[in-house]
């Protein structure tokens, strides 16, 4: 896991994959409270990155289907 990358700096598909990664680890347990805090505050920062990159996908998607529109016109 890519724990000290920066999260901004990550891909969609990158951080969706280590989005994955911790949320299997949490899911399997035997960590320590702090450790489990840490991979929970990371997961978060991840999640929150895909779902803006996703956004951003989704509003470039409805600009472009606007503009076709127009054209049509």
């Amino acid at each position: 896991m890519t724990e000290s990358a920066d999260v901004t700096t990550l891909g969609y598909e990158a951080a969706r994959d280590e989005l994955a990664q911790v949320v299997s680890t949490l899911e399997h347990g035997g960590l320590g409270l702090d450790e489990s805090l840490a991979l929970w505050e990371r997961g978060e920062k991840l999640a929150k990155h895909c779902l803006a990159q996703l956004q951003g996908a989704s509003e470039r998607i409805e600009s472009a289907l606007q503009s076709g529109e127009a054209e049509k016109d």
